[in-house]
């Protein structure tokens, strides 16, 4: 297995740079795994494939308004691009700027003052606020949108999930983007249940593998929770026969790491690396709805050892034929 084989070739028209409107919208491409037949609906029509006793688990993140400017004591702007937070005044981020060594000062515009305490890697840094910067995301923070959205976002809602609940992440679990508070409760009237987990999305799960060997990628660790109510809903669906169905790479990445064996979950909180490769066997997922990802990344990987490398490609060559539209504002796809 190389790198390589999970690479494909996406016209730059076919990236989408807004999101449909309204979100249930979008289209949906429906892959049976069993023989490989393909759908084409439209995301709201989600209902005609989710039966009564099937359990939709949802990632309530909340992307926060994670990029910050400063000003350096020249005068010269920082950017700060916040990762992960250590403590109540110290994280890890992102930081664009000249002369950004240990020790330096600038000051957040409209903001705390912030030092550079750490090198990481590449242009990461460990920064440190002099109080807790939460308190005045609304006032200096944006939204960090993936760099191969151009178009400005009017709404930075739109880059939430109607159900975010946790801020957290640095980046939105997209696949959860399609959902309207109408179609949730279309799908709880027709008996399907819905479940929560949180996991806080970094940008490193965009990064691509850069690795010839995909085995020898170390993958970003996130934070994710899942809790004894969810835990105890996935597995009273599983002893009823329904079915798992995961929205987005985030809630697979959740589940999976929390399934202690075939036909049980347990409550979890935590960092999870968890690094799905095409020889995984899937212990609790049973379907999922995700987006169109990019090439030769860890989220293509996934979707590939779910339904096998070889189908996923051909799935997104006809997609790219199809005009669907990829990546975070992109179109979705069921996987049963």
């Amino acid at each position: 297995m190389q790198t390589s084989d999970f690479d494909y070739h996406l016209p730059e028209s076919s990236i989408a740079q807004t999101p449909a409107e309204p979100r249930d919208s979008s289209r949906l491409l429906v892959l049976h795994r069993d023989d490989g037949k393909l759908e084409h609906r439209i995301f709201r029509d989600v209902t005609d494939y989710l039966k009564v006793g099937d359990l939709l688990v949802l990632n309530q993140t909340r992307v926060i308004p994670a990029r910050i400017f400063a000003r350096k004591e020249t005068g010269g702007r920082v950017e700060l691009l916040l990762l992960r937070r250590r403590d109540e005044v110290t994280w890890e981020a992102l930081v664009g700027g000249k002369g950004l060594r240990v020790g330096r000062l600038a000051q957040v515009e409209e903001g705390p003052e912030v030092q550079i305490i750490e090198e990481l890697n590449g242009s990461e840094r460990l920064i440190k606020f002099s109080e807790p910067i939460e308190p005045y995301f609304s006032k200096v923070g944006n939204v960090p949108l993936p760099p191969y959205i151009h178009e400005k976002l009017n709404d930075p809602e739109r880059y939430q999930t109607v159900y975010a609940k946790e801020p957290g992440s640095a980046a939105a679990p997209t696949a959860g983007l399609h959902f309207t508070p109408r179609l949730l409760e279309e799908l709880q009237v027709k008996g399907v249940k819905i479940a929560y987990v949180t996991l806080h999305v970094g940008l490193d799960t965009f990064a691509p593998v850069n690795e010839d060997n995909p085995e020898e990628h170390k993958i970003h660790s996130e934070w994710c929770e899942l809790t004894q109510e969810t835990a105890d809903a996935i597995n009273e669906t599983r002893a009823r026969g329904g079915r798992v169905i995961a929205v987005g790479t985030t809630s697979v990445r959740t589940l999976e790491s929390a399934t202690v064996r075939q036909d049980l979950v347990l409550p979890r909180c935590g960092a999870t690396s968890l690094y799905i490769l095409p020889d995984y066997h899937f212990k609790i997922v049973d379907a999922m709805i995700t987006n169109f990802h990019l090439p030769k990344s860890t989220l293509l990987m996934l979707v590939s050892a779910f339904a096998g490398r070889e189908r996923i490609l051909e799935t997104y060559k006809t997609a790219i034929q199809e005009g669907y539209r990829f990546y975070s504002f992109g179109d979705a796809v069921l996987i049963v």
